[in-house]
């Protein structure tokens, strides 16, 4: 890996030496990741990502991020904010982007542009109780993206993308099962 101070925005040799870390101590690689959603009105809600436990240690943000997420009209909504499957295939745009960003930075690669174009296709019959629809997730997903780093080939870019999706925790996330629990206190 280069371990020039600065590539893409990312501290190369930061990365190295996290990368070292882990390899010294897999617990280190550990997280719990955790988002708050409190329901506003009507298809409103409000997300909250405040902190994360690594290491066995709450770790907080620099500052809470917040999120609106809501339906656009024709779903009945106030559209003041993406949905949630809209946030499902932003998540993978973002893991796909740091994932590409990350790596590109580690190989020497400069990039110059890093765009993807993320799109699902769902049927609501499931959600909305018809129960001959399809599963109530995307039926597919197509990404398209767009690099160009002028001291990397077409192969390498290539490369990376492939090696990108190998190892994202998005896509992973989506298309492998994830054993979920859920439970509801009712007051």
């Amino acid at each position: 890996m280069d371990t020039a101070v600065t590539r893409n925005g990312v501290d190369v040799g930061r990365m190295v030496q996290t990368i070292q870390a882990i390899e010294g101590d897999p617990g280190i690689a550990r997280f719990t990741f955790k988002a708050r959603t409190s329901w506003r009105e009507g298809s409103t809600s409000r997300g909250e990502i405040s902190s994360f436990v690594h290491a066995g240690q709450e770790v907080p943000h620099a500052r809470t991020h917040e999120l609106t997420g809501c339906e656009p009209d024709v779903l009945l909504g106030r559209d003041s904010g993406p949905n949630a499957v809209e946030l499902v295939l932003a998540a993978l745009g973002f893991c796909y982007a740091v994932g590409f960003v990350y790596n590109a930075a580690a190989r020497g690669y400069d990039l110059e542009e890093l765009t993807y174009e993320v799109e699902g296709d769902l049927d609501l019959r499931n959600f909305v109780g018809i129960a001959d629809g399809p599963r109530p997730g995307f039926t597919a997903i197509r990404v398209r993206g767009t690099a160009k780093a002028g001291n990397a080939s077409e192969e390498e870019l290539q490369e990376l993308c492939r090696y990108v999706q190998e190892t994202s925790p998005v896509l992973d996330i989506i298309a492998h099962p994830v054993p979920v629990e859920t439970s509801l206190t009712v007051r």
